[in-house]
This record gives C-alpha cells, structure tokens and sequence, in this order.
C-alpha cells in the first residue's frame, strides 16, 4: 500500500467519524426528552453539646508613659523580661507576646510617649495561672487585659465527631418522616452540608486595666461552650414509589 492510498483510506474513515454529527442527527438528539428531574426537600437536624472549657486564657500588659520614647519602650521591655522568665518557669504553661505598640500623646504644654505589650498565657491548669497572673499583677507591674476560657481543638473535634453522628441520624429521621408526610415511601440523599460552631454562654472576666498592685487575687470560674453541628440536605424522592391511598 502506497502513502497515496494510506491517505485516502484516512480521509474515508474521517468522514464515516463524522457522519454522525449532520442536522439531521443532531435535531433527532435534541428532541430525545430530558430526564424528569425527581422532586426533593431540604432537610436539617442539628446536634448541641454544652462542653466543658479546659482552657484558661489571660491577657496582661506592660506600659509606660514618658517623654522620651526611648525610656518608655525601655521600662516596658524590662518589664516584660521579667514577666517572660517567671511566666516560662511555670509549668504547663503557653507564653506568647502580642500588641507591642508605641504612639505620642500631645498635651498642652508637651508631648509624652505611650508605649505598651500585650503578654498572653494559655494553659489547662488554672489554679497555677490564676497564681501566676495574681503574681505579675501585684509584683510584676503587669495589668490583666482579660481573662476567658475555650474548649481545646482536641476537645473540640471530638465533641464534633460524636455530633456530627448525633446530627446524621437526626437527619435520616427527619428526612423519613416529611418523605412520608408528602406521600412517598422511599427517598435518597442528594447534596448535603454538615457544618459547626462555639458558643460561649458564659460571661468571660475582665478586669479594669488600672487595676492596683495590690489587689486580691482573681477569683474564676470557667463555665462550658455550646458546639453546634448542622446537617443540611436534600431526600429525593423516589417518583416510582408513593405510598397507598
């Protein structure tokens, strides 16, 4: 066979490839009739848990007020030094720093400088950080911006675990139920959202940021957090299925 009669075997079967896509095809395609859409009702059931939060969360800052800006941002490095090394000492205990600001306060007769950090402390065990803030607060020269509490992410994800079943199951029932209710007695799952969410019912404390030296130490409580899980969903009923009149 010669590339002469290679080339016209080709451009044959091309054509027969193409023969299927004429007008006359295509109209016969376009009247073919959809697939009935099956008829569907959206769903939800929600699961909530009161959890107990195992985290304290404490909030301190170290300030300073003077018209030089550079011993004002030295007194509030010192301070903070010092907060740093006794808060690392302590077991248990996670110790971050945040905020470090600095801005100029105009007066009337001069201009000072303001200059501050925030020193956040996170642990489980709250006696020792109740101790520890009572401690930078009265001997440290620290104010506590606040005090919260939360739920760890360990504590979380298996509060929503066990939820999200909880939900799930709620959902089944749900959906089994208003499928009968429009008179079909079978139905499956389409699309479906399963979503989450905190809510602190509990006041958190907070205390003024003036708060003296000499204060007592800070009495807490630490409360629960609501974890929320929704399903959403579609049941598609089943139109060959309705239930006996």
């Amino acid at each position: 066979m010669n590339a002469r009669t290679c080339r016209q075997l080709l451009a044959g079967a091309m054509v027969g490839v193409l023969l299927p896509l004429t007008p006359a095809s295509a109209q016969a395609l376009a009247a073919t009739p959809p697939t009935p859409t099956l008829p569907a009702i959206t769903v939800s059931a929600t699961a909530i848990a009161s959890v107990a939060n195992d985290r304290m969360v404490a909030t301190m800052r170290s300030e300073s007020d003077n018209p030089d800006p550079a011993i004002a941002a030295s007194a509030v490095n010192a301070r903070m030094a010092k907060a740093l090394a006794r808060a690392r000492a302590v077991k248990g205990i996670e110790v971050s720093t945040l905020g470090y600001t600095t801005w100029q306060v105009f007066q009337k007769s001069e201009s000072r400088w303001h200059a501050g950090q925030t020193l956040q402390l996170v642990s489980a065990d709250f006696t020792a950080l109740s101790a520890l803030v009572s401690s930078l607060q009265a001997e440290g020269g620290l104010t506590v911006s606040g005090i919260n509490f939360m739920v760890s992410d360990g504590a979380r994800r298996q509060a929503e675990e066990d939820l999200t079943q909880q939900a799930i199951a709620a959902w089944h029932a749900r959906a089994q139920a208003a499928a009968r209710g429009f008179g079909y007695e079978s139905w499956h799952l389409g699309q479906a959202t399963v979503q989450s969410d905190s809510v602190r019912p509990q006041p958190m404390f907070r205390a003024a940021g003036a708060m003296a030296a000499s204060a007592a130490p800070i009495a807490t409580e630490a409360g629960n957090t609501d974890v929320t899980v929704t399903v959403t969903g579609e049941a598609l009923l089943d139109a060959q299925k309705p239930l006996p009149r």
